[in-house]
């Protein structure tokens, strides 16, 4: 960095930052906010999926939720560890916050967040059975795939390849439950799934949050955005209705 280029002027022009010895104040407090949002919304993902996954129907399937709660686990400790060269108490931290705790199925939270953590609203929400979150893993991880790209471009660049990383992963995660989706339309009731969908379509809608117009503006300066809500969410939107197209159920 040029010593007559300001860091707010640097980050503005596509300029990386890699250790936090260099981060000023605003950009870490966006920073830690970035990460705590995907480290909560990861451990309370695989806590809510822990919970049905004796509800398998098969043992193929328990394998395969028992991988997706492992590797959110994972997920979540890889952006831990750069939450901590920041100072965070790691082992604490995964043992501090109530990781189950889970709202009335017909809460209306919108896509405001819960008092104990960061996680997305959505994650408030209860499970209820094997279809359901079948269901709600198909449609989380799409968005999850969208955001993701986003977010391997973030100016930290540390957080840009741990989340370059994970892409992939979580990507996989979408395509098991698309792989369960198609299994219980041959035997389940195709009925209940179109229901689960309409459930955790709106709430899923919600973790792409509002279109806060001045804050965007101040992330996508640090370099932290690129995109706007309004528009990740109008990609998840198509993508994943064409997706239920094609596995003959659809959107809300």
């Amino acid at each position: 960095m040029s010593e007559e280029m300001t860091l707010d002027t640097y980050l503005a022009a596509g300029g990386i930052l890699s250790n936090p010895t260099n981060v000023p104040p605003r950009y870490r407090a966006e920073l830690m906010k970035l990460m705590a949002t995907f480290v909560d919304s990861e451990l309370a993902g695989a806590a809510g999926f822990a919970d049905v996954l004796n509800e398998a129907p098969g043992i193929k399937e328990r394998i395969a939720a028992a991988r997706i709660v492992l590797e959110k686990s994972a997920n979540a400790d890889r952006v831990l560890g750069i939450m901590s060269e920041f100072g965070v108490d790691a082992d604490r931290y995964a043992t501090h916050h109530p990781w189950t705790a889970r709202l009335d199925r017909d809460a209306d939270i919108g896509a405001s967040r819960g008092d104990h953590d960061m996680r997305l609203a959505v994650f408030n929400y209860p499970l209820q059975g094997w279809t359901d979150a079948v269901v709600m893993n198909l449609l989380m991880g799409r968005a999850v795939a969208v955001q993701l790209a986003e977010f391997s471009l973030v100016s930290y660049q540390p957080l840009a390849e741990a989340f370059r990383t994970i892409a992939p992963i979580e990507a996989h995660h979408a395509e098991l439950a698309e792989e369960g989706l198609r299994k219980l339309l041959e035997t389940g009731d195709k009925e209940a799934l179109q229901s689960s969908v309409d459930y955790w379509w709106p709430r899923v809608a919600q973790s792409f949050g509002t279109g806060q117009s001045q804050r965007f503006e101040t992330l996508h300066a640090f370099g932290l955005r690129r995109t706007r809500n309004a528009d990740l969410r109008a990609r998840w939107q198509a993508e994943t209705s064409d997706k239920l197209t094609d596995l003959g159920l659809r959107k809300p």
